[in-house]
């Protein structure tokens, strides 16, 4: 049975993904630019989409940019945003479990003479109250903070934050890293007043090499890529048709009957919760309470992350035993992979050093069936006592 449980890292597309993508390579392949009629029919893919997209966020279509990723999306909202908020301060606030695309481009602005507040979490993942508002002041011209933490699934309260923020600081800028929110929760910008929601596509079942940022109208930013001048000229190059397609098609469909698909993400989250609990009692569930009512706790998180840790079993063996029985996950964040050190999340809410390598991240979407995780929990019963002679003293 092949299992796969990291859509975290990557989602299968929509068949009406394909579908769209498919037609607009055959059909709509014009440079939207054009100025005659194949470069037309290619700019109504543009336009459908964005307009997609704009309703799921209660958005204008003019708001959205579309970029390669939810990298680029990050860079862009930070970097520039800075850039053209320079001359009214240099601080700017953060947290210290973001993704490698926050925190990196805050590490090039410390270079250039910004100062990074990385603000502390509780072993939830959440933000204090007090951290968050001692640290901004007048000088404070950003707050970049990620809706859902993409290792353990922590959510944050967005419009809390916000409102803190706002009344401390009116005219600070708000970036939100919405990359494994988007296409779970419903976001109003109206309602949410965020400046910056960086999306990648490939998060909820479009393609990769797609994503956007939403800007919210009134907030001028400097140009991230120079050229040709498209996308009112903060974004030039050449638009890809296809992707754009697929990803306001993604939109669409992860948005229609929204309720029903997330009610079942939780429920199996919940069931895969209590079936560990159950057959390992020595394992650690990250980012959820399960002292109290673990339904009522698991429905203030992310429906589609569970992190666990498993004492003296190394993750990447246990990994790799999983995936000879045809499981797929992770051993944290896909991009963190790429670099040595432990997560920095994992860290950031105080886990146990000897239970830092012993972490595995399961992650569910919308082709995730209860079967699925039924077979990985029998899986894990099997490998578990094995592995566990190996254990490390």
């Amino acid at each position: 049975m092949e299992c796969y449980l990291d859509n975290a890292a990557t989602t299968r597309p929509f068949d009406s993904v394909i579908e769209i993508m498919n037609e607009t390579m055959r059909n709509a392949y014009a440079n939207p630019s054009s100025k005659h009629i194949k470069g037309f029919e290619a700019e109504r893919f543009v336009e459908d989409a964005k307009e997609k997209i704009a309703k799921t966020l209660k958005a204008k279509k003019s708001e959205i940019i579309f970029t390669s990723c939810g990298t680029e999306s990050n860079n862009q909202a930070i970097l520039m945003g800075a850039a053209t908020k320079k001359r009214y301060g240099n601080k700017i606030v953060t947290t210290c479990f973001e993704h490698a695309s926050v925190y990196k481009s805050m590490e090039v602005l410390a270079k250039e003479g910004y100062k990074i507040t990385y603000l502390p979490v509780n072993k939830l993942g959440h933000v204090r109250d007090e951290d968050l508002v001692k640290s901004i002041d007048d000088e404070t011209i950003m707050l970049s903070f990620m809706l859902v933490n993409n290792e353990i699934g922590a959510l944050a309260d967005a419009e809390h934050i916000i409102k803190l923020a706002k009344e401390k600081n009116p005219n600070i800028l708000i970036h939100i890293d919405a990359i494994q929110g988007y296409g779970k929760f419903e976001i109003n910008t109206k309602k949410l007043q965020a400046d910056f929601i960086s999306v990648s596509g490939h998060k909820f079942h479009a393609p990769k090499g797609i994503g956007f940022l939403y800007v919210r109208e009134g907030i001028r930013i400097t140009p991230y890529i120079h050229g040709g001048g498209q996308q009112k000229n903060l974004r030039s190059g050449t638009l890809n048709v296809p992707g754009i397609a697929g990803i306001g098609a993604a939109a669409e469909t992860v948005y229609d009957n929204h309720k029903e698909k997330i009610n079942k993400l939780y429920n199996i989250k919940e069931k895969f919760i209590r079936d560990l609990l159950a057959n390992f009692p020595d394992c650690t569930i990250n980012g959820v309470d399960t002292t109290g009512d673990l339904s009522a706790n698991i429905l203030k998180t992310a429906p589609q992350i569970v992190s666990v840790s498993f004492r003296g079993i190394k993750a990447e063996v246990l990994l790799h035993a999983l995936e000879e029985k045809g499981i797929y996950v992770s051993s944290g964040s896909a991009c963190s992979s790429h670099h040595p050190d432990y997560s920095g999340t994992l860290k950031g809410i105080g886990l146990d050093d000897d239970l830092l390598d012993s972490t595995l991240r399961f992650s569910f979407g919308m082709f995730t069936e209860p079967k699925m995780t039924d077979y990985a929990i029998e899986m894990l019963k099997e490998l578990i006592p094995t592995l566990s002679k190996y254990r490390r003293k």
